[in-house]
C-alpha cells in the first residue's frame, strides 16, 4: 500500500455488515453492549476481570459506531508496544482496520485504515499532534487499562490534552485502580460515605460474577514457606521463616533470599510447579507455565533451572528485548512448558494456554498482582484450572484471599501501604527490572547465605487448605495438592480440597491420639494451632455458603468487616476465635 493522508469518509460508507461477522457476545458483553447502546454516552467507563473479553465488547461497539456514522475514526491508547499490534489484529478479525504503527510526529496513515494505536506514552511526547488528528474527525477514542492515565502527571495531562475534542470516549480497565491524588481524565468520581471522592464505573463484571458464568477459570494459590537465612549490611547473619510476623524491612530481605537461584527454596518451588504443570497437561496437553522475574539475570537463571527440571529450554522473554513481542506469539501458538518472563507479559497480554504461574518476584503491588493473575484466568473450555505458586507474604495471600474484592480509585490520599511492602528496595530495583543492575547499595545491603522450601497451604475462594505442619517440598503429603486434576469444575474443586483437609485432619487427630491423647488445640504449637483454627473457619463459611449461597471471599470479606483484621491466612488466633464466634452466632440468629 502507498501512504495517503488520512482523508474524510466518503458519503457511501459501508454499512455495518461489511465489518465483518459480528463474534458471538458473552451475556456480560451483550448487557455492555445494550447498555451503551441505550445511553449513547460521551463517556463510558468499563471495568472487567482480567480474561472476560474487554477487547471484544470495545470493538462491537466500535464497530456499532462506525456503521451508524457517529464516528468516522478510532484510536486506541494501550499500555504498551505489544499490546498495540494485539489490538490492532483484534480490531482486523472484526473487520476494522488499525494501524499499530502509527506515530503521532508524522501525522499521516494509509487511507486504508480507519483507526490508529498508540501508547500513552507516544500521546504524552506529543499530546498537540493527537489532538489535531482527534479534531479532524469524529473520533471515538478507546482507553485501554486507562488507570496508566493516572500514572504519572504528564501521562494524564496527556490524554486529556488529546482527547479532550473527542466525539466518544470508551475506557476499559481489568485491574485493581490505585488510591492516588491524580483525577484520571475522562472518569466521572462521586463522593463516598468518608467524603473521598471515589471513581464510578458505567458498567462492572467482576471476578466473582466471571467465575460463576464460567468465563474466567477458579485460581489455586499455592503458597510456599521455608527457612531463610541471609547477611545484612552490617554483618549481621540473620535466620527467619518466610511468612511469620517480621518487620518490612525482613520481609523484604526474606524473599529476596527465597528468589535466589543459588538457594533452594525456588528451586523446590520450579521443581513443584513443573509436576503441578504436568498433572495439568494430562488433561490439557498444551498447557503452559509461566515464571514471574523481577530482573533479567533471575530470568535467566530460573531457566536454567527449569531446562534441567523439565528437560525443555523455556521461553526466556525480557522487556527491552527486540522480539519480544514475536516471542510471546510464538509461544502462544506453541506446546512448550515454560515462558520466563520480565514484566513483558502483563496486563492484556493474551497467552490462553497459561495455566501454571510461578511468582518469583519482589514486586507486590495489588495492580500488578492483579494483572500477573490475570495472564493465568482467561477460559477456554470448562473445567480448566489455574494454579499459582506464592511465597508466603502477608500482602501477596492477602491479594490471594481478596481477588474477588472491587477497587474504585480513590482521590485525595496517598496510600503508601497499598504501593509495595518492598517500596524501598523496589526504588533500587527499578534499574534491575529494566535489565540494568541493581546499585551498590542494594547489593551491600542483603546476601543471602540459604534457603529451604516447604509446603504451607492452598488458598482457593478466599479459604485456606493444607497441612498444619510443615511439609517438606517433595514430599508425598506435598503431591496430595499438586495432583489435583487439571479439569475440574469449581465447586469440585471446593469439594475436593475440603475431602482432602478432613482426610488430613482425621490422620492428624488419629495420630495426635497415640500420643499421651495430646488432641486439643491448647496442646499444639504456634503454627499447628493456627492451622486448626482456620480450618475450623473455613470449614464454618464452607457451610454458611451452603445454606445461603454466599460466596466463600464475600463471607471472609463480611467476618473481616465486622471483627477486623488481615484475612485468615495471616490472622492471630485471637482474631480467628472471634470470626469463629461472629459466623456461629450468624447461624444462630438465621435458625431463630
Amino acid at each position: 500500500m502507498t501512504g495517503r493522508p488520512d482523508a474524510p469518509l466518503p458519503p457511501a460508507w459501508p454499512d455495518r455488515a461489511a465489518w465483518g461477522t459480528a463474534p458471538s457476545l458473552r451475556a456480560w458483553q451483550q448487557a455492555a453492549v445494550e447498555q451503551y447502546a441505550a445511553a449513547q454516552p460521551r463517556d463510558f467507563l468499563a471495568v472487567a476481570t482480567p480474561g472476560a473479553g474487554k477487547t471484544t465488547f470495545a470493538l462491537t461497539v466500535a464497530a456499532d459506531l462506525l456503521s451508524r456514522r457517529v464516528v468516522d475514526r478510532i484510536t486506541v491508547v494501550a499500555p504498551t508496544e505489544h499490546l498495540k499490534t494485539q489490538w490492532a489484529e483484534a480490531a482486523a478479525r472484526a473487520g476494522i482496520p488499525i494501524d499499530p504503527t502509527y506515530a503521532a510526529g508524522k501525522g499521516r496513515t494509509s487511507g486504508d485504515y480507519v483507526g490508529i494505536a498508540v501508547t500513552y506514552a507516544g500521546v504524552a511526547v506529543n499530546p498537540l499532534a493527537m489532538r489535531i488528528r482527534t479534531e479532524r474527525f469524529k473520533t471515538l477514542v478507546i482507553l485501554d487499562e486507562i488507570h496508566h492515565a493516572g500514572d504519572a502527571l504528564s501521562w494524564g495531562d496527556g490524554v486529556k490534552e488529546a482527547f479532550d475534542p473527542a466525539t466518544r470516549r470508551l475506557a476499559l480497565t481489568g485491574t485493581p485502580f490505585r488510591s492516588d491524588i491524580n483525577p484520571i481524565p475522562f472518569v466521572t468520581y462521586a463522593p463516598g460515605e468518608d467524603g473521598i471522592p471515589r471513581s464510578v464505573a458505567d458498567f462492572t463484571y467482576g471476578y466473582a460474577h466471571a467465575l460463576s458464568d464460567h468465563v474466567v477459570r477458579p485460581v489455586l494459590f499455592m503458597a510456599y514457606s521455608g527457612e531463610m537465612q541471609w547477611r545484612t549490611r552490617a554483618g549481621d547473619e540473620v535466620a527467619a521463616r518466610l511468612g511469620e510476623p517480621l518487620t518490612k524491612d525482613m520481609h523484604a530481605q526474606a524473599l529476596r533470599t527465597a528468589l535466589d537461584p543459588a538457594g533452594s527454596w525456588i528451586p523446590a518451588v520450579l521443581q513443584a510447579a513443573d509436576k503441578r504443570l504436568s498433572e495439568v497437561r494430562r488433561h490439557v496437553p498444551d498447557a503452559g507455565g509461566m515464571v514471574i522475574a523481577s530482573d533479567q539475570d533471575s530470568a535467566r537463571a530460573y531457566a536454567a533451572l527449569l531446562r534441567k527440571i523439565s528437560g525443555e529450554a523455556p521461553t526466556v522473554v525480557l522487556s527491552d528485548e527486540k522480539g519480544a513481542s514475536k516471542k510471546i506469539e510464538t509461544f502462544t501458538s506453541s506446546d512448550k512448558r515454560w515462558l520466563v518472563a520480565v514484566r513483558m507479559v502483563s496486563e492484556g497480554v493474551d497467552v490462553p494456554r497459561l495455566a501454571v504461574g510461578v511468582w518469583a518476584t519482589t514486586t507486590s503491588t495489588p495492580l500488578f498482582f492483579a494483572q500477573a493473575v490475570g495472564r493465568f484466568v482467561r477460559a477456554r473450555s470448562r473445567g480448566e484450572t489455574a494454579s499459582v505458586f506464592l511465597p508466603s507474604v502477608p500482602h501477596l495471600l492477602e491479594f490471594a484471599s481478596d481477588m474477588e474484592a472491587q477497587r474504585d480509585h480513590v482521590l485525595g490520599r496517598r496510600v503508601t501501604d497499598e504501593s509495595d511492602i518492598f517500596a524501598a528496595e523496589n526504588d533500587l530495583l527499578a534499574q534491575a527490572q529494566a535489565g540494568e543492575s541493581a546499585s551498590a547499595e542494594l547489593e551491600m545491603s542483603w546476601e543471602a547465605l540459604g534457603s529451604t522450601a516447604s509446603f504451607d497451604h492452598v488458598l482457593y475462594d478466599g479459604a485456606q487448605f493444607g497441612h498444619s505442619g510443615e511439609v517438606l517440598a517433595g514430599s508425598e503429603e506435598e503431591m496430595d495438592f499438586l495432583g489435583i486434576p487439571g479439569l475440574l469444575e469449581p465447586d469440585q474443586v471446593r469439594e475436593l480440597l475440603h475431602s482432602r483437609q478432613t482426610e488430613r485432619a482425621s490422620k492428624q487427630r488419629a495420630s495426635a491420639a497415640g500420643k499421651d491423647g495430646a488432641d486439643s488445640v491448647e496442646a499444639l504449637t504456634t503454627h499447628q494451632q493456627l492451622g486448626v483454627l482456620r480450618r475450623e473457619l473455613n470449614g464454618l463459611v464452607a457451610a454458611w455458603h451452603h445454606r445461603t449461597g454466599q460466596a466463600h471471599g464475600i463471607t471472609h470479606a463480611a467476618l473481616r468487616k465486622e471483627c477486623g483484621g488481615p484475612p485468615a491466612a495471616v490472622a492471630s488466633a485471637e482474631q480467628l476465635h472471634a470470626r469463629i464466634d461472629r459466623i456461629r452466632e450468624w447461624a444462630m440468629r438465621q435458625t431463630s
